[in-house]
Parts: structure tokens; sequence; C-alpha cells
């Protein structure tokens, strides 16, 4: 069913590149439908490839090209057109799996978030054919699709690990398939010792634990019946485990979501305290504006705080962290002959150049990480006489090793000349590979011009 009228209008890249897999086996568009409203197909008689060159997902892609589909409903993931925008025009010829997977293991949950749409109240896990994603389909799914996603997101809705194989899930993705980067987020409060302590083995690359305070008191006005305590004990066995491997995976967030109580000093910096005591990878913040009687104040977009923290927010960039120091933040210091000089070049030819490169932060950059994200590496990125950005991955160079906090390495990289004479520039900044740019979380960069004979 299309729909194109002008009050409508409105873009989405999901059902060319994500696919959401419901605990009953249906497939959705997009991990904002929660009462399975979006389906495009059921695992449970069709394959992955048949439901995502199917008739549902096939019409959604030629009515969104056009500006818009009936299908979507009130999906907030829609992206609003402007007047007389012209809708992008991305390639109905598909392929046949998704880049990327949600894996919903059940909609159920053992707590209630405060007015949270996925509350066990919501009746939300009526809305599924099946209460627990079936192994079996679970195994069909990932032998179908796993050779071509790159990630793999293991939650949805619910608290994925009440299921009592999904440990065992987790395993089985990453022993069949390594190159899959698997990414979950949980509540903590499912886990035994030995299950949090066996997912540290899984090979599991990201695991985001959702705790909203330091205090049992203002942790349970949002997730409750949720035990602080308990959820803590968790955290800090998984990353307890974690160390006794010796391995960089799984690398572990705490999310903390601010409200209207527990957003001041007092929590927020017990909470960092906390984090960096059990050596948390990152602690960040999320800002919300529900519920409406709830929502924080404070840190409101806009206001002096939200400003003061903004490079620690969960959304904001990739790489920020809440725990004093950990926020990835390094000193660039390229030079020619004389400052004020540009580097010369012939047109197509390579130019070596020096950095020094120092280490701001607290944490060390790696100059080695295991699948080839998180590790630190110096890029040069070519832009315009004017700034305006050229190529954003012009050039990489290794770290020579591991940079320890305030230490200072040489790094020699090697730079293309582009092959149209005239004048450049150069924009040097560190990158963890996979992950984001420094400059994103307010890391200085380094420009130089370059000139093009």
């Amino acid at each position: 069913m299309s729909l194109n009228y002008q009050a409508t209008r409105f873009t989405c890249s999901w059902p060319w590149s994500i696919g959401v897999l419901l605990c009953d086996g249906r497939i959705v568009c997009g991990c904002a439908d929660p009462y399975a409203k979006r389906v495009l197909g059921d695992t449970r008689t069709s394959s992955v490839a048949g439901i995502w060159r199917g008739p549902a997902a096939s019409q959604l892609r030629v009515d969104i090209n056009a500006g818009g589909s009936a299908f979507c409903g009130d999906c907030a993931l829609k992206l609003p057109l402007e007047d007389g925008q012209a809708p992008p025009q991305r390639d109905l010829d598909v392929s046949a799996i998704p880049g990327r997977l949600y894996i919903e293991c059940t909609a159920a949950c053992n707590i209630s978030c405060f007015q949270a749409c996925c509350a066990p109240e919501t009746g939300i896990t009526r809305t599924r054919q099946a209460g627990m994603l079936d192994f079996d389909l679970f195994r069909r799914v990932i032998d179908e699709a796993g050779p071509a996603l790159g990630r793999l997101d293991f939650f949805n809705y619910g608290e994925a690990f009440l299921h009592k194989r999904a440990v065992e899930m987790c395993e089985y993705i990453k022993t069949k398939f390594p190159h899959i980067y698997l990414y979950t987020s949980t509540n903590g409060l499912a886990f035994t010792d030995d299950k949090v302590r066996q997912l540290a083995h899984s090979g599991i690359d990201e695991v985001t634990f959702s705790i909203d305070g330091s205090s049992q008191d203002a942790y349970v006005r949002y997730r409750q019946r949720g035990n602080f305590d308990k959820a803590i004990a968790n955290l800090r066995a998984l990353i307890d485990e974690k160390g006794k491997s010796g391995g960089d995976v799984p690398f572990v967030n705490w999310r903390y979501i601010l409200f209207n109580w527990n957003d001041d000093d007092d929590e927020m910096t017990r909470a960092q305290q906390m984090a960096a005591d059990l050596g948390v990878d990152r602690l960040c913040w999320e800002i919300t504006d529900h519920p409406e009687e709830g929502f924080s104040r404070r840190f409101a977009p806009g206001t002096p705080d939200h400003e003061r923290i903004r490079h620690q927010i969960w959304d904001h960039n990739n790489l920020g962290n809440a725990i004093p120091g950990a926020t990835p933040r390094a000193e660039i210091d390229v030079r020619t002959v004389l400052p004020d000089l540009p580097f010369l070049a012939r047109a197509a030819s390579p130019l070596t150049m020096t950095a020094q490169v120092r280490n701001l932060s607290s944490r060390p950059f790696r100059a080695q990480a295991s699948y080839g994200r998180r590790l630190v590496r110096l890029g040069a990125q070519l832009i315009a006489d004017d700034g305006t950005m050229i190529n954003r991955d012009h050039a990489r160079a290794w770290l020579p090793s591991d940079l320890a906090p305030g230490a200072q390495a040489t790094v020699q990289i090697e730079v293309p000349a582009p092959a149209a004479p005239g004048r450049y520039g150069l924009k040097f900044d560190l990158v963890s590979e996979g992950i984001d740019w420094f400059e994103a979380c307010g890391s200085p960069t380094t420009t130089r011009a370059l000139w093009v004979r």
C-alpha cells in the first residue's frame, strides 16, 4: 500500500540494511516496533532471504523511495523530508541478507521499567506467538544469515538472558561466524554468577549493562522490582572474568539514563567512582524526554549542564566516557620545516610525514585489538582549501606500540598526494578503528596545508 502525500513524506534506511527477528520467528522492520505491527515475514515458513527480498519488504522500499509508506505507521525511526526535498533514491536490488540483524530471545522481562512501552504490564508478551526463541530456529537463521552479517545485536524488547540458552546462542554465533561483531544490552539481573562468567568467554564483543543510578533507592525508581546490588555484582563478575582471561573482549559499558531522581552530583559522582573501581570500559549518560514527570530537566538539551557532559552522552559519539580522564584525548604535532609553510608534493605522489602523538587521557591507546576494532591509528583526512571534507579515510598509520597515558610516540605516515594539482589541507586525528574518530569526543585535531604541483 503506497502513501505519497506531502504531510507524511519521510525516508528511512532500515529496510535496506537492518532486520529484526522477534522471539516467535517473525521479522519486523525496525527496532521501534514493540508490538509487532510491521511484519515483513516469518522465518518459520520462509528463509531470511525470501523475506528480505519478498513482496512486503520490496514494496516498502519502492514506497520509501517515493517518499513514504502507510506500512510504517507511527514508527519513530522515520526521517521527515523537508517541503520540496526529494527522497533519497536507494537501490531496489538489495542483497539477499541484511548486513545487520537484531535477535530478540524473548519479549518477557524480569523487571518493570517505569512507563516503558516494553514493561510487562503493557501486554507486550501477548503480541508474540511464542514466549522464547526456539533454539533450532535460531540456528537455522544464523546459519543462513551469518556469512553476510557484519553485526548482530543480541537484544530487542525484553531481557535476552531470561532465555536459558542465551549464552549458548552467543557462543554459537561467535564460534561459527567469528567475523560478526556481536553486541548485547542487558539489565544484568537474569544471570547467575556462572552464566555471566561464561558470557565473558563466549567471544561476545561488547556488553552494555543498563544501570540507572548508583544506589538502590535511585535505581529502583525506574527499574522497578530491580536489584541494584545484583546488577553491580554481575557487572563485577563479567569484568573480573574478562581480566582473568587476559583478553580485550568483551568491551563493557555501563549506561546510565538520567532522570530527575538520579541526576544530582552525589549520585552521578558515585557512579563515576564505582565504574572506575570496577574497571568498566565506558560509562555514559543517556538523555531521555520520557516519562514526562521523570526526565532530567537539569540535563535537557540546551542547558549548561547538558553542554558540560555533552561528550559523555551515549548518543553523542562512540568514544566519550564519563569516567574521569577516560575519554580519549591526544595531542598531534606534525611539523613542516617552518611552522607556517605548507607541505609540497607532486600530483599522485606519496609524501612521508612524521608526527609526534601524545596520549592526554588516563587510558592506554591500543596498537592492536581483537577483530581489528578499537585499535588506535593515526589518520590523515584530505580536505579542500576551504575546509570541506574530501576523503576522511585518506591515509592511516600504525602506532609503534601501545601508548600509555602521558606517553609520546613518533609515528610516520605516508600520505598520497591528490592527482589534481591545487591547494588542499590535511587534518590529522586519531581513530579507534570501527568505533569513531577522537575528534567526535572533543579531542583536538591538527591541520596542515598541502600544495600539490
